[in-house]
């Protein structure tokens, strides 16, 4: 069972589950941390919901990291695992993560949810404020009144200027409405490349 198998299955799965939901984006590769780390699957609707593919295939040495990472970022995250990496996936993630067993069949992949995902109850403001585009993060700044000189300033600062003023709770609302509305993905490394805080020491998969 290949990770292009597994990514199949799931993204048929939630194209059942959300497909007739105008509201719900279904995002591949979303990137976290300043774009440099990306998660497999993102699906944003009421809420910002994670999917980490590990087929049989995969190693899960950057699994701890990963769930570390993306527990600062989503209110919900689901490990999709095969049945060979299951038992060791268990231990290196949050309690509050889903799990999904992928196993293979002669039909395909099937999938069996093990453990159904809880809300998470941490976020870290900066992390979450680094998943905006300079003029999404402007925009934001403005609908708090809080534009006024900053509009010229790099991306950095604006994020933290988010992540200091304004509740992460809220903040999370306002970062997960620009995700939704954001109608350029797949450009998004190239035209905006510019407009993203990234720094490639920061990169903390390296």
């Amino acid at each position: 069972m290949r990770d292009i198998d597994l990514r199949q299955a799931l993204l048929l799965r939630l194209h059942r589950t959300h497909g007739a939901d105008g509201d719900t984006r279904i995002v591949q590769e979303m990137g976290v941390w300043a774009g440099t780390v990306r998660v497999d699957v993102a699906v944003l609707n009421g809420e910002m919901s994670g999917y980490e593919l590990k087929s049989d295939s995969d190693s899960l040495a950057r699994l701890p990291l990963q769930a570390d990472l993306y527990s600062r970022v989503f209110d919900r995250m689901t490990l999709v695992v095969g049945s060979k990496h299951l038992d060791k996936a268990v231990t290196l993630i949050p309690s509050w993560w889903g799990i999904i067993r992928a196993t293979g069949s002669k039909n395909g992949v099937k999938l069996k949810r093990v453990r159904a995902s809880r809300r998470n109850a941490n976020h870290e403001p900066y992390v979450v404020a680094e998943l905006l585009r300079k003029d999404e993060a402007v925009a934001i700044l403005e609908q708090y009144g809080l534009s006024a000189g900053w509009r010229s300033k790099r991306v950095k600062l604006i994020h933290e200027r988010l992540a200091r003023e304004i509740p992460v709770r809220e903040l999370s609302k306002r970062v997960l409405c620009a995700l939704k509305n954001r109608r350029d993905w797949l450009r998004q490394d190239s035209v905006h490349q510019f407009d993203m805080a990234v720094n490639a020491q920061l990169n903390p998969m390296l």
